[in-house]
């Protein structure tokens, strides 16, 4: 199972810092989560999704050892 975790305005939405998920690919995992928790889907295409790391596409596989990070905008000053 892929490791995901949420931060800043993300990790509230989600209700978790980190969880584990099965889904076979970024576009499922995002799929999932908009559906499971709507507050989190609305600001899910705003956010960064990395997969180890860098940008991926939805078709992006999730391995066991995969770690997802989702970031949503940071506002800067």
């Amino acid at each position: 199972m892929a490791r995901v975790r949420y931060f800043a305005a993300a990790e509230d939405l989600a209700g978790t810092a980190e969880e584990s998920r099965g889904e076979a690919t970024v576009a499922a995992l995002l799929a999932a989560l908009s559906t499971e928790r709507p507050g989190l889907g609305a600001i899910l295409p705003r956010c960064a999704v990395l997969v180890d790391g860098s940008r991926s596409p939805g078709d992006t596989p999730l391995a066991a050892d995969t770690v997802v990070d989702v970031l949503p905008p940071f506002a800067g000053g």
